[in-house]
């Protein structure tokens, strides 16, 4: 087994690279997380995040998204066909996005704390 560099979650997250080599691939299509890396083999089927992003990016982009289109409207008071035309594409960008930082976070963070402990032992 080769010896790899630790990565920073962070950096792999916002790049979507395997948490162990750093240069694979960590999703198939959008959200989908491939089995295992094309590149150091690690397989990455037992990684679960949860509901973790979806709630943080519920809550919190949608807090987000809120205070904008209030900010917005009272300042310049766009007809609502501009709302929609604003909000609904951005949102569902920043969504996406987010989603996918998020889930390789946990999962770049996952892989870092179990490889931590096998360490230990």
């Amino acid at each position: 087994m080769a010896d790899w560099p630790r990565q920073s979650p962070p950096d792999v997250a916002l790049r979507g690279a395997c948490p162990r080599c750093g240069r694979g691939r960590l999703f198939r299509g959008l959200l989908t997380v491939v089995d295992r890396c094309q590149v150091c083999d690690l397989d990455l089927r037992g990684n679960d995040t949860g509901d973790g992003p979806a709630v943080l990016v519920i809550l919190g982009l949608g807090a987000i998204i809120v205070i904008l289109v209030f900010w917005v409207e009272f300042r310049y008071e766009p007809p609502w066909w501009l709302h929609m035309l604003i909000w609904g594409p951005l949102t569902f960008a920043l969504a996406v996005w987010f989603l996918r930082v998020l889930k390789a976070l946990l999962i770049a963070q996952q892989f870092t704390h179990r490889s931590t402990a096998l360490d230990d032992q």
